[in-house]
């Protein structure tokens, strides 16, 4: 999911409040003391959460679903905090009675319970499907289940919320969801213990009758507002309009009931959805039903040629009228639409936008606006965003400190001058949530992951959503131990020595950087020949640089022979593991890794070959580099979480005509490869921008692509004449497009043996000194 830019920008910082520092934390944790008395008075009856929390256990393990029974109960039995408990059940007497009885303060805390107590008494491991799905079967059968302390179980949240996602993964993963894929989310959430949430399906539903019913606009007046199902994501944060689109009625109503669906079990369960606010984006059409009305246009988002069809998006002015009465008029239509609310509210401006004017005061006013839009609509609104901190009153907004782990604003922002916090990701994993927030201030309320794109890096979520729970510092090296044997339920010396190796080089980038330097297979063709030199760094390794690129100088922070080493240990482990798809999930994914940074070397070579005129060397790795990427899309194919087919086709599931069917397959082709504008010599800027490793992509597009620059390096030697730059790009843009508007199937299925292609992969390429 690496993208060439952050789609999260730094926090707006401005010095222009007045009130001490100490007055201001206490009225601030007043004030959200004050918000979660609001939302326990309103949460959903004990019989309810009790209900939806039954529904998790049936639908995840049903053949226990007699041996556990739930109960809500106050906060006040918590100790004035959320919590859970867990007891062996007083009635248990036989097969069949209930045998652990876990309580809690909300659905969430109760199903939270139930996946401790089958992670840390049982063993099990729960994760996404795509990521090889739940281990549960080391639970030991009904009737049998592990006793807990005669004194049993209390474990209470360190911070009231554990927040999760981005405004970006809208559309990098839940684009296409159905109901079905939602409830399974949603069930993965509360056994995270997962409480707040964003919840932004639907909300251009919303804004349609807003501006329709309120604003005296046509549905030809928004067709180019909303961006197309794949890219509402952007064009909710105002970086484009009509790309994609224009979107369907039935895409609107389907939607719409989709979120209802969605709000209603997240209230079930206990949590509080995060719902969407007006940030000052609106349709072009304003402009011209209300004249007088204060509207500038934003900058140009990454198009080549500033296309007004899609780029430069409208800005309402904070100062105007309208401002408000659109922010309020939002924010009650969806109270009227969905019946009730959480109270707070998600607006982030300006992302990855910069603002028409550089003025502390312009930003002051914006977010003073946008409050008193969302105040305006429901009187107990709370701002949950990661910018302008002083225009809002004192506890009404709560701040995501998204990179907490590597550089924590508070330090900078006098601790966000009073207002509430909500921590980033390894600050707490490395010292607790309790020892961070005394290391920040008394107002820290949550810790929560907030990732473009999720389906990935299982280790990385069990530990984070874990972490919601935990008062203490974890030792990393002693639960990444426990977490093998879970995975794959038994313990294996050899896979746990690997992952200790991927503990101490992949997952240990703790410098702030990242490696920008994208994996060549999907990353090459943005270069040319003749603006990339080799040079040595890092160690002595070869790496790439783009002589003109602005970005930071790429790096890998891991050594790539200790994964190597790793992967063998994997590959070692398999005669034991390889009917796990906890474990097949894992080698696939290793190996692809390894793979790739061996795709880099080989890249090199190719290019050295080409500037030493060595014709020889050039059409020999050229053909390896092309079965390499062949291999791997085999490799990939081997487990379901690595095939495009199921991204294309869940798309066209949701299509209700042909029309339809191409224009959202258009869309989810388009956001993986190359998207926004281009022209037919000139490549989009956000060429690779949603890239995946997905088998059929490797070998559909990234290969045949790959092909094209060779050929080109290959004539050049030839004829002795200098690459031909707008010749390539011609080609390989008119691949994309092409590519873009095929209709070509996809397997939906995984095929072929994980464990036997990876050692045969391992062989093939990785065996050698020089890999």
């Amino acid at each position: 999911m690496d993208a060439p830019f952050p789609a999260i920008l730094p926090l707006f910082v401005f010095a222009l409040c007045s009130t001490s520092l100490a007055l201001s934390s206490t009225i601030g944790v007043d004030s959200i003391s004050r918000l979660l008395q609001i939302q326990d008075r309103e949460r959903a009856p004990p019989s309810v959460q009790e209900a939806a929390a039954r529904a998790v256990l049936l639908r995840l393990l049903p053949s226990h679903s007699s041996s556990f029974e739930f109960r809500i109960v106050s906060k006040e039995q918590c100790g004035g905090e959320y919590c859970f408990m867990i007891r062996n059940h007083p009635s248990f007497r036989r097969r069949g009675d209930p045998e652990i009885l876990i309580a809690g303060a909300t659905g969430v805390e109760v199903v939270a319970g139930l996946h401790w107590y089958l992670k840390h008494w049982c063993g099990s491991h729960i994760s996404w499907d795509k990521t090889g799905g739940s281990q549960l079967f080391s639970v030991p059968k009904a009737g049998l289940l592990p006793r807990v302390h005669d004194t049993g179980i209390l474990v209470k949240r360190p911070v009231p919320w554990s927040y999760y996602q981005n405004a970006v993964t809208s559309s990098y993963s839940f684009a296409w969801w159905d109901w079905k894929r939602w409830e399974k989310e949603i069930d993965w959430m509360a056994l995270q213990g997962i409480n707040l949430p964003l919840a932004f399906t639907g909300q251009e539903a919303i804004w349609q009758k807003v501006f329709q019913e309120k604003f005296n606009m046509s549905k030809s007046d928004l067709d180019n507002f909303f961006g197309g199902p794949a890219f509402l994501a952007w064009s909710r944060m105002a970086n484009l309009h009509g790309w994609g689109g224009p979107l369907p009625q039935s895409w609107f109503d389907q939607q719409l009931i989709l979120q209802k669906k969605i709000l209603a079990r997240m209230y079930e369960l206990g949590m509080t959805p995060v719902l969407p606010a007006f940030s000052g984006n609106v349709p072009a059409a304003l402009k011209y039903i209300f004249p007088s009305a204060k509207i500038t246009r934003l900058g140009n988002w990454f198009s080549v040629k500033s296309d007004p069809r899609w780029c430069c998006t409208y800005l309402l002015d904070a100062t105007d009228p309208l401002f408000i009465e659109i922010g309020k008029a939002f924010v009650e239509r969806q109270l009227q639409e969905y019946g009730r609310t959480s109270h707070i509210y998600n607006c982030d401006t300006f992302d990855e936008n910069t603002p028409p004017i550089d003025d502390p005061e312009y930003i002051s006013s914006l977010g003073a606006a946008i409050f008193k839009g969302m105040e305006s609509g429901d009187g107990d609104a709370v701002w949950l965003m990661q910018a302008l901190l002083h225009s809002v009153p004192v506890g009404k907004l709560v701040v995501l400190d998204l990179f907490a782990e590597v550089k924590p604003i508070w330090i900078t922002s006098e601790q966000f001058y009073g207002n509430i916090e909500m921590y980033g990701l390894l600050d707490a994993i490395a010292s607790g949530p309790v020892e961070a927030r005394k290391s920040v201030n008394s107002t820290m309320v949550g810790v929560g992951m907030s990732m473009e794109g999720i389906e990935q890096n299982p280790i990385v979520y069990d530990l984070m959503s874990e972490m919601a729970f935990q008062h203490e510092k974890i030792d990393v090296k002693v639960w990444i131990d426990q977490y093998s044997t879970r995975r794959y339920g038994r313990s294996v010396p050899l896979i746990q020595e690997a992952w200790n190796i991927l503990y101490h080089t992949i997952y240990n980038c703790t410098d702030g950087a990242y490696d920008k330097n994208r994996d060549v297979i999907v990353a090459f063709p943005d270069v040319e020949p003749s603006i990339i030199s080799v040079q040595q760094k890092l160690d002595s390794r070869t790496i790439i640089k783009e002589v003109t690129a602005s970005y930071d100088q790429p790096h890998l922070w891991y050594s790539t022979s200790e994964v190597i080493r790793s992967l063998k240990l994997f590959i070692a482990s398999g005669d034991e593991l390889a009917s796990s798809s906890t474990y097949r999930y894992d080698l696939v994914d290793l190996t692809r890794q390894a793979l790739a940074k061996y795709a880099n070397q080989l890249f090199l070579k190719v290019i050295e070959a080409y500037q030493s005129h060595d014709m020889r060397g050039l059409a020999f790795h050229s053909h390896k580099f092309l079965d390499l990427v062949e291999d791997m899309d085999t490799l990939l194919a081997c487990h379901d979480g690595f095939l495009l087919g199921p991204w294309i086709e869940s798309a066209k599931q949701l299509a209700q005509n042909e029309q339809q069917e191409k224009q959202y397959e258009w869309n989810a082709r388009t956001q993986i490869t190359m998207w926004f504008d281009n022209t037919e010599e000139e490549a989009s800027l956000l060429r690779d921008y949603g890239n995946k490793y997905w088998s059929g992509l490797l070998r559909d597009y990234y290969g045949p692509r790959a092909a094209i620059y060779f050929k080109y390096l290959i004539e050049s030697l030839n004829r002795g004449e200098d690459f031909r730059v707008q010749e390539w790009r011609r080609d390989w843009i008119k691949l994309t497009n092409d590519w873009q508007n095929r209709r070509n199937i996809f397997t939906v299925k995984g095929e072929g043996d994980a464990l036997n292609t990876s050692r045969w992969l391992f062989n093939k390429y990785l065996s050698t000194p020089d890999s």
